[in-house]
């Protein structure tokens, strides 16, 4: 690839070093490359971070069918699932943590809904608005754990289990309690986290509650949304699939953690 002025979205060389193992499905001399990795890398956190169109990718990236066509690669080989759980295993040991949470903390976050994603939106009464939501559990680190998306109208409640079974599979069974708010009272949503093991704890507004207050452990959870909120691409819903906006917010999360981990290292 010729050389360019490189954009605030490219991966550093701290950051390529601990990202290229992960996604490097084929041997570098591999005759079907056309492209380098690490451009292609580029272009896809290019497209995550400023929100543009997969065709309006800049003509000094590789183009964005190879860009689009290799993320699909690897999000199918489970190559982003793979690094942030790895990643979060180093950014908590480094904290002084276990490498496996035993607490989690769950919550859903709705994103208003766009002409590409209008068809399969759904109606959240609650924040009045209609799109999709994704539905997140995270560690008392605030990171990611398991993530999905469905309709907006899609009751919390029931989608508890999903979450309490994806966290236990990612943790390896490790987690035995979670942190919910309100939305996620009554037997249904309890139950479900129950059988994998997980007890939830509803944490309540206090009842003098005047203004805004800052809840325990629910403002983990709050923070990584607003994490997410530093990628256009993820500020609204703008994917033609459920699947691919939940894809495009594991990257932005993994490439989060990624920087924080090369700093460990004595990165910039």
């Amino acid at each position: 690839m010729n050389a360019r002025k490189p954009y605030p979205s490219d991966v550093s060389d701290d950051e390529w070093a601990l990202v290229v193992p992960y996604l490097t499905l084929l041997p570098e001399a591999a005759g079907q490359r056309e492209h380098a990795l690490r451009g292609v890398f580029n272009g896809l956190r290019y497209v995550i971070k400023t929100g543009a169109p997969w065709r309006w990718m800049p003509n000094d990236l590789p183009p964005w069918a190879a860009v689009y066509l290799q993320a699909q690669r690897w999000l199918a080989a489970g190559c982003f699932e793979a690094l942030a759980e790895d990643l979060r295993a180093v950014l908590r040991v480094a904290a002084g943590r276990k490498a496996q949470p035993s607490a989690a903390i769950l919550d859903s976050r709705t994103l208003r809904s766009s002409p590409e994603s209008g068809a399969r939106a759904g109606y959240d009464g609650a924040k009045r608005k209609r799109g999709s939501k994704l539905h997140l559990a995270v560690d008392t680190l605030g990171y990611p754990l398991a993530l999905h998306v469905t309709p907006a109208s899609t009751d919390d409640r029931a989608e508890v289990g999903r979450l309490a079974q994806a966290v236990q599979a990612s943790t390896g069974q490790s987690v035995d309690l979670a942190y919910v708010d309100q939305g996620y009272t009554g037997p249904k949503a309890g139950d479900a986290a129950k059988a994998h093991g997980i007890e939830l704890e509803v944490v309540k507004l206090p009842d003098t509650k005047r203004g805004f207050v800052l809840l325990p452990r629910r403002w983990v959870v709050e923070r990584t949304f607003a994490w997410a909120t530093r990628f256009r691409r993820l500020v609204k819903d703008y994917e033609g699939y459920a699947s691919t906006l939940a894809d495009l917010h594991l990257v932005a999360f993994a490439c989060l953690m990624l920087k924080q981990a090369a700093q460990l290292t004595g990165g910039p």
